[in-house]
């Protein structure tokens, strides 16, 4: 029997309650593993509007990019917090190393921005996240949805009924090319 496939989903606190619940909730439905990783295993963390309350799985200190078949990265002001923390930005920069795919929306390109990443991915984000990201020289489009390799990103909450089937594409295709096998390390 194959092993289930894990999700390595950072998050902090402001995070865009929508853009962590329908994504979420589509990969457990989907027969995926997801870890909510943060700065403190247990933690409880709330969304910008107040929406949705998340338990930490799994403390950033704890978690290896090597564990996980894929990164999801909600947007709202999450991925703003993640990246003033060296730990996340490095985990990030790790993992997207491993040639794995990477969902992300809205605020959630900050963090690859900061991971420095971005440089051969064509991506879209949300509306003022857009701005620093073509001032930063990637090339950035307005659409719903890009896919560009291993990388799927979307720009808001109104996107999120194309954004959803993207990813979940991307995953299983990735899954069927045997690029998103992560050891069994635990």
């Amino acid at each position: 029997m194959a092993r289930q496939q894990r999700i390595a989903c950072l998050l902090a606190e402001d995070f865009e309650d929508v853009e962590f619940r329908a994504p979420y909730d589509a990969l457990v439905r989907a027969g995926y593993e997801v870890d909510v990783i943060g700065a403190e295993e247990g933690a409880t963390l709330e969304g910008k509007r107040g929406d949705e309350e998340v338990q930490v799985d799994r403390s950033i200190d704890d978690a290896s990019p090597e564990a996980y078949d894929a990164l999801f990265i909600p947007g709202g002001f999450s991925p703003d917090h993640l990246r003033a923390d060296a730990r996340f930005v490095r985990f990030t920069r790790d993992f997207h190393e491993l040639r794995r795919p990477i969902a992300t929306l809205c605020h959630g390109p900050q963090l690859l921005l900061s991971a420095d990443v971005l440089d051969e991915h064509r991506l879209t984000a949300w509306k003022t996240v857009q701005d620093d990201l073509r001032h930063a020289g990637v090339d950035v489009v307005d659409e719903p949805v890009v896919r560009d390799g291993m990388l799927v990103t979307s720009r808001q909450p109104d996107d999120l009924g194309q954004f959803i089937p993207a990813m979940l594409e991307l995953l299983e295709g990735a899954a069927v090319q045997g690029r998103g096998a992560a050891s069994e390390v635990t």
